[in-house]
């Protein structure tokens, strides 16, 4: 299976920062609720618009913001309890690609802290391209590879459609940003409640295609 390629979405998946970007967020716009907040990820975050923001253009935003988060993610982000044996473990029987929204240098500095680095075969974030179906798209070229030998793991509901763009499938996990309602809005191939569901359902999913379904 070393030619099948998990992607991973960052936040809410392999790190548990929502409460820590949230707030971050609410120094921006107090007004902001978590429930409104949920929704930026419905779609390509980096295409919602705040009514109540504070600048003019979005680049202002996004300078704000990570002036915001970045001194806080240090101190508070941590791994999602059980994810670092799963990634061990799907380390050795998969390529795994990290595709995020957040910067990547703040990704790479993560995964060094937390001795994730040597499992991952690329990490890109909101730097190299603010559209995730451009960076899976990227995948496929880089690697020489189809849409079949991929799988998406993420959290949110806009995740799914991207991947969805791109003839990736997806599996929704339930300990992120979304709960269980909002990722079954759009189709997915399941939904896991614990990491330690990650490697069954997965090599269900690539079992699909061996199988012809």
């Amino acid at each position: 299976m070393k030619n099948k390629f998990v992607l991973f979405d960052f936040d809410g998946v392999i790190a548990d920062s929502f409460e820590t970007a949230f707030g971050a967020y609410s120094e921006i716009n107090p007004r902001i609720t978590k429930e409104y907040y949920r929704s930026r990820f419905e779609g390509n975050v980096n295409d919602w618009d705040d009514p109540d923001k504070i600048h003019l253009d979005k680049k202002k935003d996004e300078t704000a913001f990570f002036e915001k988060y970045w001194p806080r993610f240090g101190a508070e982000v941590k791994l999602f309890p059980g994810i670092k044996a799963v990634l061990a473990s799907l380390a050795e029987k998969y390529k795994l690609v990290i595709i995020s929204s957040t910067l990547t240098s703040q990704i790479e500095g993560f995964l060094k802290k937390n001795r994730l680095d040597s499992f991952f075969a690329e990490v890109w974030g909101n730097d190299i391209h603010t559209s995730k179906v451009e960076k899976i798209k990227m995948v496929f070229e880089k690697f020489n590879i189809s849409p079949d030998d991929c799988v998406f793991i993420t959290d949110t509901l806009g995740d799914v459609r991207e991947a969805d763009e791109t003839g990736v499938g997806a599996i929704g996990v339930t300990w992120g940003f979304h709960n269980d309602e909002t990722l079954l809005r759009d189709k997915s191939f399941g939904l896991v409640h614990k990491p330690s569901e990650l490697p069954g359902i997965i090599s269900d999913y690539f079992n699909r295609f061996q199988d012809g379904n």
